[in-house]
């Protein structure tokens, strides 16, 4: 009964990390190039009474034994890369990536990080940055005359200007992706940082080594859904609570058990 009664504690902490997951995925259901995340649980180490497969007799072996379990965890948690809905603002930095890939942003370290949060801004120096004031990688500079801006799909970078109304070329921009997205570590703000898990970045031009194509004049938003998550806080407040039954259940035994002898 003892072993029920931290079994039981197991799968509630483990439902209250799940819960956890949940409620991050919902605050950030309006967070431009958000990817939710979903829980991944294991079983936890088993007690095993009988080993299965151990001889009885000459010719006969026990098919099953027994095996008792000790409860479950959360043992990660997985970020699905799936695309979220694009919307149209046709806004003059809005861009969003149709396909694979991440911008890459310089932090005030001078590390690179990386984000699928396609709403951009121009700063006082005519830069291209992140709402946070981070500089996009490669820097593009528009400058103070330009009138219109046309971001190519395949990420060319041009303007015109009051004196000159044929198209310039101002830059290009270069998407990375990796062998694995889902190991990126988020540091919020939209932005990712490598890791051994992600393998190292695969640089290039919108459209070429596997990237997507960008689209100007769209944002990509989160791709959680809303009535996907609420299912998800249903099963994990019912697990929860049933796990507690279990606590009371083996609490309740126990009681009996202290109470045979008055």
């Amino acid at each position: 009964m003892l072993r029920s009664l931290w079994t039981g504690a197991s799968g509630m902490v483990a439902q209250q990390t799940h819960l956890d997951v949940v409620a991050n995925n919902l605050s950030n259901v309006n967070t431009t190039g958000f990817k939710k995340v979903r829980a991944d649980f294991e079983d936890l180490l088993y007690q095993i009474d009988r080993e299965p497969g151990a001889p009885v007799e000459v010719g006969a072996v026990i098919p099953t034994g027994i095996q008792v379990g000790l409860g479950a965890r959360v043992v990660g948690t997985n970020r699905m890369m799936t695309a979220g809905n694009l919307v149209e603002t046709n806004g003059d930095f809005d861009m969003a990536i149709e396909g694979d890939g991440f911008f890459q942003v310089t932090l005030p370290d001078g590390e690179v990080a990386y984000t699928r949060d396609g709403s951009w801004r121009r700063d006082g120096q005519g830069q291209i940055v992140t709402s946070n004031g981070y500089l996009l990688e490669p820097n593009i500079v528009i400058p103070d005359d330009a009138t219109s801006i046309t971001i190519s799909p395949t990420g060319v970078v041009s303007i015109t200007t009051i004196d000159d109304t044929a198209q310039q070329e101002v830059g290009q921009l270069e998407l990375v992706r990796f062998v694995n997205p889902g190991g990126l570590r988020a540091i919020g703000k939209n932005l990712f940082r490598e890791t051994d898990a992600s393998g190292e970045a695969i640089a290039g031009a919108p459209g070429e080594e596997g990237l997507g194509l960008v689209l100007h004049g769209f944002i990509e938003m989160s791709n959680v859904q809303v009535v996907e998550e609420m299912v998800n806080m249903i099963v994990a407040q019912r697990a929860y609570e049933a796990n507690s039954k279990t606590i009371q259940t083996a609490d309740d035994l126990l009681r009996i058990a202290n109470g045979l002898k008055r």
